[in-house]
């Protein structure tokens, strides 16, 4: 696993709104946390539905914990001067998990390129700078199955990796499903070689 990538990401505790106007089209954005790419897709069709009559609803999102995953969409507007602006305010502010929508009504002016990007530009990171800002940690669900023999060395070693039991059934061979930090699964399940057998159930978003 590279030491540099981390189960901790910076990402918006609840949603956040802000409006601002440019030569009388109002630009509001919307920012919120996500737990997925999907999840992304699904809120932000509904801001569009919502938000039926506005001319554009552009948006950007970055998923994962190193905001491996992710999407920009101008809807309509020239290429490269809506969604591009948004996502580089949410790169800007070192967020991940997290997705801005920005609602457009056009007041008969048009701003040009270079103010298109600009009210863009604005509205995203207004709607970010209004929300609170928080630490996150991403986690996996581990299957692990022993015999029950070897329980007293299997839970010394899950007690000093700091993670949480949710489930278990001690029998002749225990089984136990543990939460642990992503980035601390590799190892346990490396340690755990030889007296437990590990399977990953799935990630789990902080």
């Amino acid at each position: 696993m590279d030491g540099d990538r981390t189960s901790d990401y910076l990402t918006l505790e609840s949603e956040s709104r802000a409006v601002i106007r440019e030569k009388m089209s109002k630009f509001i954005a919307i920012a919120f946390p996500i737990i997925s790419a999907d999840d992304a897709k699904t809120r932000i069709k509904k801001i569009a539905n919502d938000y039926h009559d506005a001319r554009h609803v552009c948006w950007a999102y970055v998923a994962g914990t190193n905001g491996d995953d992710w999407m920009a969409n101008d809807n309509g507007e020239p290429s490269g001067t809506a969604g591009r602006p948004i996502l580089g305010q949410i790169r800007s502010a070192g967020l991940t998990n997290v997705a801005v929508a920005v609602v457009r009504y056009f007041g008969g002016i048009k701003l040009g390129t270079s103010g298109l990007i600009e009210a863009y530009k604005e509205a995203a990171r207004a709607a970010i700078a209004e929300g609170t800002k928080i630490i996150k940690t991403e986690e996996t669900l581990l299957s692990i199955s022993f015999n029950y023999a070897d329980m007293q060395p299997v839970m010394k070693l899950l007690k000093s990796f700091d993670g949480k039991i949710m489930n278990q059934n001690f029998e002749m061979i225990c089984r136990l499903d543990y939460l642990i930090r992503k980035d601390k699964s590799e190892e346990i399940t490396a340690r755990l070689s030889g007296i437990a057998t590990v399977g990953e159930i799935g990630d789990v978003a902080g």
